[in-house]
């Protein structure tokens, strides 16, 4: 190690451990993470950071430390928040990931009847005939940005469904979703307030449509039918800061997780060309390689909690009222439980032995729609392209909590 410390200005990652911040955003914008995790993984799994642009807060990296949190909600609350910035006072949203029992499972019952297995069939033939739709339009031999293209593409039109939503102002579910990831900085007053202005709008509009839902009602699955239909939700419209704060998870949840993956595959695939060999010789590996997208992907990098008390983890005392992120995009690359964890590997024999779902009452609900969605267009794309070619170097969200895409620039080429 004292080599490598004679470098640490170059590597500076083996610098003290409490000389680096792992929230900060530029780290992921920027592709740079994976050696601080590493050093975090096996130095100080669970590892306290006194100060942050979010105040201080525990990093947990290992994937079976950051099991032990999610799994219980007893000592380790989501009423908080559960990214590493603090709740806007100005609007103090809640919904079912960030409550705790009893509320948090009558709500989430609620709207869970979207997923259901039996909806999910239902949709399948819809996903597929929007992806058809979709890559069929795709200009071939000339570049253009899959992110726009294809992943936001897709996944909106999905999010328009679940919602029952306008068609064709759809667009506007992808700026406020986006809207909803977006951090601001401390400080940018200005950024603060054109957030708020624009949650206020996405607030007004989801208003008139549970009215004109009401008014006239459907048989329908949408997620504000279900709302309306369960005593537990039917008065959601009456409680804005309530309904804004479901309207944000439900959005968030049904977008940004998919359309990130969806960019990401085709990412990992181009950087692993054998791999990409092996789903050409064997497109039945489909079924393996898309939890592994989600793995490699990772798409949403940490969940926090809030220590209700103080709790032993990993030989630290964590301090009632601490904040605990469990990074996930760490866990996903511990080679203590994945094997070549940093690699994407389509044929793994244990593709769902990851944590990108989370675990426990909070485990992410509609983890089979984003697995059937990502399964669909990649039989479609296997159907009409020998490879989409990555021309050019990816440009990534600034955020620390949605590992996400805004350019993917490729060249798709047919059979």
């Amino acid at each position: 190690m004292g080599s490598d410390m004679q470098q640490s200005s170059k590597q500076p990652w083996l610098d003290a451990l409490d000389s680096f911040d792992v929230s900060r955003a530029s780290m992921f914008s920027k592709d740079m993470w994976r050696p601080y995790f590493k050093r975090l993984r096996e130095d100080s799994p669970v590892h306290f950071h006194k100060d942050s642009a979010f105040g201080p807060y525990w990093s947990v990296t290992t994937f079976d430390n950051i099991m032990a949190v999610d799994k219980n909600n007893q000592q380790f609350s989501s009423a908080s928040g559960i990214t590493l910035v603090d709740a806007d006072p100005s609007l103090p949203t809640t919904s079912f990931i960030t409550t705790d029992q009893p509320r948090h499972g009558p709500e989430r019952k609620a709207v869970q009847p979207v997923v259901a297995p039996k909806n999910l069939t239902n949709l399948e033939s819809l996903i597929r005939a929007r992806s058809i739709e979709i890559l069929e339009s795709l200009p071939v031999g000339t570049p253009f940005n899959w992110v726009d293209a294809v992943s936001i593409n897709l996944t909106t039109q999905m999010l328009a469904t679940l919602f029952g939503f306008p068609f064709d102002e759809r667009d506007n579910l992808t700026a406020w979703s986006d809207n909803f990831t977006s951090g601001v900085r401390r400080g940018d007053v200005e950024g603060a307030k054109a957030r708020t202005a624009m949650m206020r709008e996405c607030l007004s509009y989801f208003q008139d449509l549970w009215h004109q839902r009401k008014a006239e009602p459907e048989d329908g699955f949408d997620l504000i039918t279900l709302m309306q239909r369960d005593p537990t939700t039917s008065d959601m419209v009456d409680r804005p800061m309530d309904y804004l704060g479901n309207l944000g998870l439900l959005i968030v949840g049904g977008n940004d997780t998919t359309r990130n993956s969806i960019t990401g595959g085709v990412l990992a695939l181009n950087q692993y060309p054998d791999e990409y060999d092996k789903l050409r010789a064997d497109p039945s590996l489909i079924t393996s390689m898309v939890p592994e997208i989600i793995r490699w992907q990772t798409p949403l990098t940490h969940m926090r909690r809030t220590a209700l008390e103080d709790v032993e983890l990993g030989g630290k005392t964590i301090r009632q009222g601490d904040k605990v992120a469990m990074w996930y995009i760490s866990g996903n690359r511990d080679e203590t439980v994945i094997e070549q964890a940093d690699d994407f590997i389509i044929d793994r024999a244990n593709p769902r032995h990851h944590v990108s779902f989370g675990f426990g009452i909070h485990r992410c609900m509609g983890n089979r729609l984003a697995e059937m969605q990502l399964r669909v267009l990649w039989e479609e794309i296997m159907n009409r392209f020998s490879h989409i070619e990555v021309v050019g170097p990816e440009k990534r969200v600034h955020s620390n909590f949605v590992r996400g895409y805004t350019d993917l620039p490729v060249v798709v080429h047919p059979h």
